[in-house]
This record gives structure tokens, sequence and C-alpha cells, in this order.
């Protein structure tokens, strides 16, 4: 464990894209062996606007980095945070309750709020707004958007103490179970259930990108899925019975250009209350 730590401490820019795009391109090698749905599409034009969106998130996270650093020298340096409330913890149950706490934080909890106010719903439409889902839907996510995901990682390293070890390697094992879960792979039903019960399967998360409510509230986990499960937001349907996209905006051609994805958050919209939502 100490080697992993003292790897991601100093992980080099060039491992962290490699992580990046290795992990894109081997599910998408994946798609075409075991896809779960036969999607009738180009799937190097499909992505195109998503790995547009991946880009923008790069660079904002890039150009912000040195909060991350930041903040989290502050928390080390003042052991301020969950994990300074322990004394001496084995390192592999400090790395392991760090990147719970991260994902929660960080991921799930972000990932809630996005759903619960309209105007951050608007610009987390950019994601749910792809009609054919796979392992490059997995960071689309409007510019806006990943101001608000890094935002929450702030909270997340502040509130946890995480040493930026700790929240690089959060971050790469964050980008290969959002690639893993988005993925249009087709895994042995009680082999993907099994998963499900520790980490977000890809059966799982397709759920949450189901077009029609509740289905769309549902199941937020990003690496563990425990956090659905203990605060209720866990459901379950067919994958068969799956259908991408969301209802009140079903105009796959828009949501398919990236000026029109650019302006979706503009949009005046109102979602429904929870009684409408039934």
């Amino acid at each position: 464990m100490e080697f992993i730590v003292e790897y991601f401490n100093n992980i080099p820019t060039l491992h962290r894209a490699i992580i990046l795009v290795g992990g894109i391109s081997f599910f998408w090698i994946l798609e075409g062996a075991l896809p779960l749905f036969l999607f009738k599409y180009k799937k190097w034009k499909h992505a195109i606007p998503n790995f547009f969106f991946t880009t923008t998130t790069i660079l904002i996270n890039f150009s912000l980095a040195f909060l991350l650093l930041a903040i989290s020298d502050w928390v080390v340096y003042n052991k301020f945070g969950f994990i300074y409330l322990f004394n001496e913890l084995p390192l592999i149950l400090e790395v392991f309750i760090a990147v719970l706490l991260l994902d929660f934080f960080g991921a799930f909890l972000a990932h809630y709020v996005e759903h619960q106010f309209n105007s951050l719903w608007m610009i987390h439409l950019v994601h749910h707004s792809d009609h054919k889902v796979d392992t490059t839907t997995a960071n689309r996510h409007h510019p806006l958007e990943s101001l608000i995901r890094f935002s929450f990682t702030l909270l997340a390293i502040l509130i946890v103490g995480a040493p930026i070890a700790y929240v690089l390697l959060y971050q790469s094992l964050s980008v290969i179970s959002t690639q893993f879960n988005h993925a249009n792979i087709k895994l042995p039903k009680k082999i993907d259930k099994l998963i499900s019960y520790v980490l977000v399967s890809p059966d799982m998360h397709k759920i949450h990108h189901h077009y029609r409510l509740p289905y769309t509230d549902a199941n937020y986990g990003n690496i563990f899925s425990i956090w659905d499960r203990i605060f209720g937001t866990y459901m379950d349907l067919d994958r068969e019975k799956i259908v991408y996209g969301v209802d009140v905006f079903p105009d796959e051609k828009k949501n398919s250009k990236i000026v029109d994805l650019l302006k979706q958050p503009f949009q005046v919209y109102q979602r429904p209350t929870k009684s409408e939502k039934i």
C-alpha cells in the first residue's frame, strides 16, 4: 500500500492521461464484443460531442488543480478532517476510508444535489440527454457541471482531510468506474448483480439513465453502491426495458449537437414535484 500511495503522490500527468484514454479504449473494444444494445449509429460520430465535453472537463480540472493541491496540503499540515479523528490507523484502512468518503461527498452527494434543484438539473441534463449511452458518455458533462463537481471535490477533501495521493487515487478509480458503468456492455445478470452489492455495476447505473422518473432519480452512485442502499435511492429495472434519454427532451438530433448542448442549461423548464414523479 505504501508503494501505491507513493506512486499516486507523484503520478505523472502522462500516466493520468493513459488511465483516461486507456479506459475508454478498453471499454470501447469490449462494447464491440459484448454489447448490451445493438445501437444503429456511427460510433465515432456519436462520440464527437462526448469527447468535446470530456476535453472541457479535463481543461477545467487541470487549470484548477492547484486548488486541489493547496487544500490537500492545508488539511494535512493542520491535521484537519475526518481521518485525523483516529490515531494510527493501518494505512490500507485509512486509504479505504478516505476513498469511500471522497466518493460520497465528491460524487454521490454532488450527483444527488444536481437532481434536486431545477437550475442544477438543467446543467446536468447534458449528461442525461445522450440517447445511446456508452463508455464515451461517462465524461459528457457541461463545463458548468465540471465546475460544480470540482467544487464538491474540494469540499470532500476538506471534510475527509485527504492527502493529495489519496485524492489522485480516488480520481483514477472514479474515471475507470464511470467508464465501466456507462459502457454498453452486457455482463451475465448474476455477475452484474453480484458486483452491484459493492460497486456500481453497468446494469445498476444504466437504470439511472432510463428516460422516465422515478428511475432517473435513482442509483446516483459512482464507485460504491453502498450510498444508494443506505439512503434509499437504489432501484431495480430489467435492463431490457431501459430507454435512454429524458422524456421531456426527446429531440435526439438537438441532443447530439455541441452548440445546442452548450445552450441546454439555459432553457426554461421546471422539474416535476415529488408527487408528480410517481
